[in-house]
């Protein structure tokens, strides 16, 4: 969403990030909903990734921060209600202190500012998605939140931008080891999304090991992003990530890979933009029609 708007010249600048649009363009909004949906979109995230005082800092985040993240969800659902084909509408569960940074992570903090995410958001949502998810501890602060909703709970991973014989979180914590803590949780499916798309092969491998291991079945997916390997370091607030030399075409090679390991939920993150959605909706229609 936020780099969609970016494209098509939306306002937005640092630190406000994808909320800028919100605040003083919502009509935009609607329309990269829209785009997406026009490529053959069936699931859409609400535009409140960067309703959190991270982005909208604390004075504008205890004054509005609820009420832009439920604008959001409002505008996502009168677009999806006015779409063709059937679009589900994922209320989204973001990272409370910035992507990719787990060493940032406060727990208690988290809860409160993700609880009332969850709140704006739940009443106009299908699904729910606590994205880019960096270390453990933070899958367990979402699992508190959506320990009692009555609708299916998604929980997505960013991983480390590097291929290994194991798959790790940005925290370095094992791919497995975050599946075994959230089992016990309300929870429909696993996703890997944010991250490199060469990554995400070894994650899906590491997740089937675990739930063949636990006799358990969850739904997979993956959403990965357009971008060059992301610093340990990276300062979310301090400039934008640079964009990898990345094709529909080879996405969607990508995605079959993702399919073959059991992934039935594919989309796109930063970067992936409608013309990825629509090359994996040819595909999907490729495959159906065998």
């Amino acid at each position: 969403m936020g780099r969609e708007l970016k494209r098509m010249g939306a306002p937005f600048s640092q630190p406000l990030w994808s909320a800028q649009a919100l605040i003083e363009a919502p009509q935009c909004v609607t329309q990269a909903h829209q785009a997406f949906i026009n490529a053959g979109a069936e699931i859409i995230t609400v535009n409140s990734y960067a309703c959190v005082p991270f982005h909208l800092g604390e004075t504008l985040y205890q004054a509005q921060g609820a009420a832009l993240a439920e604008q959001a969800a409002v505008i996502a659902k009168k677009v999806a209600q006015n779409a063709k084909q059937t679009v589900l509408v994922a209320g989204s569960l973001p990272p409370a202190f910035g992507s990719y940074r787990a060493d940032f992570f406060q727990s208690d903090r988290a809860f409160t500012i993700l609880n009332t995410l969850y709140k704006a958001q739940d009443e106009y949502v299908d699904v729910w998605i606590g994205e880019t998810i960096s270390n453990i501890e933070e899958a367990r602060v979402m699992a508190r939140v959506l320990k009692n909703s009555n609708k299916p709970c998604y929980y997505a991973f960013t991983l480390n931008d590097e291929v290994s014989e194991q798959a790790t979180l940005r925290s370095g914590e094992l791919v497995s080891d975050a599946i075994l803590a959230l089992l016990e949780h309300n929870i429909a499916g696993i996703f890997f999304n944010c991250s490199i798309p060469e990554v995400i092969e070894q994650a899906l491998r590491d997740t089937n090991t675990v739930l063949k291991q636990q006799n358990k079945h969850l739904d997979l997916g993956a959403f990965a992003n357009g971008f060059t390997p992301i610093a340990s370091d990276y300062k979310a607030n301090e400039g934008s990530q640079g964009y990898r030399d990345l094709s529909p075409a080879e996405y969607v090679a990508f995605a079959k890979q993702w399919h073959s390991l059991g992934a039935t939920i594919i989309g796109g993150c930063c970067g992936i933009g409608p013309e990825f959605i629509a090359a994996l909706v040819k595909w999907k229609s490729d495959i159906e029609a065998l």
